[in-house]
Formats: structure tokens, sequence, C-alpha cells
């Protein structure tokens, strides 16, 4: 122990003693001093900084969209796919409606032009309506 500060220091380290001259506010010569950072001005700074960062989010983003967009487009074209296939039996039922239609048509007007007189009138009706009958060439008249 030193009999001037009276108190114990571990081997190897500096015993300071305490300037009886100091002021309270200076600052004590063992303190250790900060160094500022050099400067840097801001064009080489700018000139430093890489774009990598930059470009990998953006790359990532972009992938990240395409793949979602694509998700998206493949169900979409799956539930068309689908309605396409609950249509399809409409559809044929549709065209056998519109064939036996076309039979009765045709039919109204073989006898109109065969001279049924309500044959006439359902096929003039139906012109005025703007509807036409297309008769197939073997039920047409001979001239």
């Amino acid at each position: 122990m030193s009999a001037a500060a009276g108190q114990a220091h571990p081997v190897g380290a500096p015993h300071i003693q305490p300037s009886v001259h100091a002021q309270p506010s200076a600052v004590p010569a063992m303190a250790p001093r900060l160094r500022a950072a050099p400067a840097v001005p801001a064009a080489r700074a700018q000139a430093e900084r890489s774009g990598f960062v930059p470009m990998l989010l953006l790359a990532f983003g972009m992938t990240g969209w395409f793949g979602f967009q694509s998700v998206q487009l493949l169900a979409e074209r799956q539930q068309l796919g689908n309605a396409q296939a609950a249509l399809d039996t409409q559809v044929q039922g549709a065209a056998k409606v519109r064939a036996a239609l076309d039979a009765v048509a045709s039919a109204t007007a073989k006898l109109a032009a065969e001279g049924n007189p309500n044959a006439r009138a359902i096929v003039e009706q139906l012109r005025q309506r703007g509807i036409t009958i297309n008769a197939p060439a073997a039920l047409a008249k001979p001239p």
C-alpha cells in the first residue's frame, strides 16, 4: 500500500498522485484523448457507396412480383378452364334447342310456301320482327 494515497494498486498499474494545485474542472493528465474522425468530402463518400444492395433489393422485389403474378395467372387460367368445362353442357343444350327451333321454322316456311294461310301469317310476323327463316335448299320450292 502506498502511504501517500492510502490505497492499494495492482501490480504493473501506474501510480498517480493527485495534484494539489489541480482544479476540479481540469482534465487529468492521463485521460485518453479522443481523435476526431477525419473529414471525408461528400463527393468521395458518394463515390465509395456501392449500388449492389439497392440493385439486389430491386432484383428480389421484381422476382417476387413476377412470381406472384405468375401464380395468379395460373390460378385464373385454371378457373377459366373450369368455367368453360361447366358451360360446355349448356352450350350443347343451347345447340340442341336451336336445331329444334330451326327445324320448326323450316317446317313452317315449307307450309307457308305450300299455301297454308296460318303458316304465312307466322312467317310474315317473324319477318316484321326482323327474324328471317333460312329454309334449306331441299325444302325450297323448285322454280
